[in-house]
């Protein structure tokens, strides 16, 4: 008998009790379709989690806080940033410094209070700055600007109709600031004291680049980036103000070249007595936990399975016992018990397969059903916006091909026995068996 055969002689028993096998394959189906939307449960918020932690860090950027002489810690000096970028693997080392001064900006009879942020732009474009127009400054006289510093340039009247929107945000409108580029265009840069309002300098610089737009929708850069080159007059404007152990770089970012290469970096960085840290220290951890959060699921949804098995025994049971009288039939024919045993294993895994395939089917619809109104569930009961980027539900093929695994062979086990008892049946009394 061939194989085609064997699958047709296996159809052909199922179809004598449709309701029965029905029956099974819907337990299977459901049993299945638990195990893979639980689990998807641990791997959206995996999922979920990593992405916030890597919009706020890339995971090839290492933060470097200063440096460990003994017990005592001392700031990034000029000779640590060489020696920083004189590590191997390291792509860029950028450094930014900070004013304790309001920075605004004027442009026509607009204006905007920003954060001013002195880098070294080369270095800033090899590690993670991208242009969503225009060129890096290479002059100390051009900057770059923020990708949302034209919306917040407003004029008197704007400023109010903003003051009204943040009042009452259902009846009034934002308004929408510049809608022109500022590439190429001339602003004018007023340092004013946070303590009082009086003008500490003014600067006029030339626009030459504009940063890329944040990944994520609710993440706002207005910032103005000014060259490093320009550091020294910023520093004899604010000579009497920072104190003598100010840090010479309030940020120092290392960017390594590759994420395989930053648990290497990040402990080369360690042995050198630098203060330093990676999301993928956060990230190692948070994976441990989810592993073990998501084989936990996985446990829970297989007990589903193992309870869903219980009704394939029974059927495969039923159908040994009905077909007494045809295995002898086909023993007394010299029907090989090895092939009479993988008969009804056969179709006990073809019930397993189909309830497993149905099941994967319905668990993406569930998933795409959760992921598509649960959000918007709760925003409508939290009245708060940004939980449609949220993954409630996420279904890997890894999880899918698990799933399966574990659905089909739970189902030719619990076949196992019957396939077993049909193989030891007595032709004799087979035979003597009434229909």
């Amino acid at each position: 008998m061939t194989f085609k055969d064997q699958i047709t002689f296996v159809r052909r028993n199922m179809k004598k009790n449709r309701l029965r096998v029905f029956m099974t394959v819907l337990a299977t189906t459901m049993a299945c379709a638990f195990l893979i939307v639980l689990a998807s449960v641990g791997f959206g918020v995996h999922k979920s989690v990593t992405e916030e932690f890597t919009s706020h860090q890339l995971l090839t950027e290492i933060r470097v806080y200063g440096k460990q002489d003994g017990p005592h810690h001392s700031n990034i000096t000029e000779e640590d940033v060489s020696s920083l970028k004189e590590t191997d693997q390291v792509q860029a080392v950028v450094t930014r410094k900070y004013y304790p001064a309001m920075f605004d900006v004027q442009y026509d009879d607009r204006k905007a209070g920003v954060q001013g942020i002195v880098t070294n732009m080369e270095e800033e474009v090899k590690g993670n700055l991208r242009l969503q127009e225009g060129n890096v400054p290479k002059d100390k006289e051009e900057v770059l600007v923020g990708y949302h510093l034209a919306q917040n340039l407003l004029t008197a009247e704007e400023r109010k109709e903003l003051e009204a929107y943040y009042v009452d945000s259902e009846t009034n409108s934002r308004p929408k600031g510049l809608e022109e580029s500022l590439l190429g265009e001339t602003i004018t840069i007023e340092l004013k004291s946070y303590e009082e309002d009086d003008v500490m300098e003014t600067f006029t610089f030339t626009v030459a680049g504009v940063t890329e737009e944040p990944a994520k929708d609710w993440m706002e850069d207005s910032s103005v980036y000014i060259s490093e080159s320009f550091r020294s007059h910023l520093d004899e404007v604010f000579a009497e103000v920072i104190h003598e152990d100010e840090p010479l770089f309030h940020d120092v970012l290392v960017y390594v070249d590759g994420i395989q290469n930053v648990q290497s970096v990040t402990n080369v960085l360690k042995e050198s007595q630098f203060m330093v840290y990676s999301i993928t220290e956060e990230l190692d951890k948070v994976n441990l936990f989810f592993a073990a959060f998501k084989i936990g699921l996985i446990f829970v949804g297989t007990v589903a399975i193992l309870i869903a098995s219980i009704g394939i025994f029974n059927t495969m049971t039923m159908a040994v016992t009905e077909r007494t009288q045809e295995i002898g039939i086909m023993k007394a024919l010299g029907a090989n018990p090895h092939l009479i045993r993988k008969m009804f294993l056969i179709e006990s895994a073809y019930i397993g397969m189909i309830g497993t395939f149905i099941g994967i089917v319905l668990s993406f619809a569930v998933s795409f059903l959760a992921n598509t109104f649960i959000p918007l569930l709760l925003e409508a009961l939290l009245e708060e916006g940004g939980m449609t980027d949220f993954h409630f539900s996420y279904i890997p093929m890894s999880l899918v091909i698990i799933a399966a695994f574990i659905s089909i062979g739970v189902a030719m086990i619990s076949g196992m026995r019957p396939a077993i008892k049909a193989t030891n049946i007595n032709v004799l009394t087979a035979l003597r068996r009434e229909l």
